[in-house]
């Protein structure tokens, strides 16, 4: 039996760490925007479609990511259809890992897990969390967006209480050590379900 688990969270609350995490554990880990990635990059899935649509948003054969966020912020309807053309595409590339992992355990990070309903394609979800306050440092300190940019992000994702207490485990990354201590717990509690089932 496999068991599917996804892990969500808001930004800057630990989501990649902790992924690595369950990778270093032994569990399949598949990454929602490592998907996206490998659809933009050059011979990726999404790179003709999104030239079709928005020809100026693909240099060098691949598709350029900050001026696809200038068509955006100009162009509400673009997002609208940028989503129509890489969510069937995501899907995808997400049903092919499920199908060819090797993992009693396969993980899918997927920051917007609740926000587009991918929470019930799952066995259970767990959800990684952090003070208001911590979250917005850490983001900041990565010197890839403005504080602004940040709250907008921050606005648009369901409050990370409502994530939470949907979730059937919560991760709070305040340090390493703890992170991984409760990735352990939650591990050792999947596998005795599976070794119940």
């Amino acid at each position: 039996m496999t068991f599917n688990l996804g892990l969500t969270g808001s930004i800057g609350m630990g989501k990649s760490t902790t992924a690595n995490l369950f990778a270093a554990a032994g569990c399949a880990v598949w990454d929602a925007d490592a998907a996206v990635h490998r659809l933009y990059d050059r011979g990726g899935a999404a790179v003709s479609a999104i030239q079709t649509q928005f020809p100026d948003a693909i240099i060098d054969g691949r598709v350029d990511r900050q001026v696809l966020k200038g068509i955006i912020s100009k162009n509400p309807k673009a997002l609208t259809v940028i989503e129509s053309i890489v969510h069937p595409l995501v899907a995808q590339d997400r049903e092919g890992f499920r199908r060819t992992a090797e993992a009693d355990i396969l993980v899918f990070d997927i920051p917007l897990l609740f926000e587009t309903g991918g929470d019930s394609e799952m066995d259970a979800v767990a959800c990684v969390t952090i003070d208001a306050e911590t979250q917005q440092k850490r983001v900041l300190e990565r010197g890839t967006m403005t504080l602004d940019q940040f709250l907008h992000i921050r606005q648009k994702q369901m409050p990370i209480k409502e994530k939470t207490e949907r979730s059937d485990y919560v991760i709070v990354t305040d340090t390493l050590d703890h992170a991984r201590q409760q990735v352990g717990v939650i591990l050792a509690d999947i596998r005795e379900k599976i070794a119940n089932a």
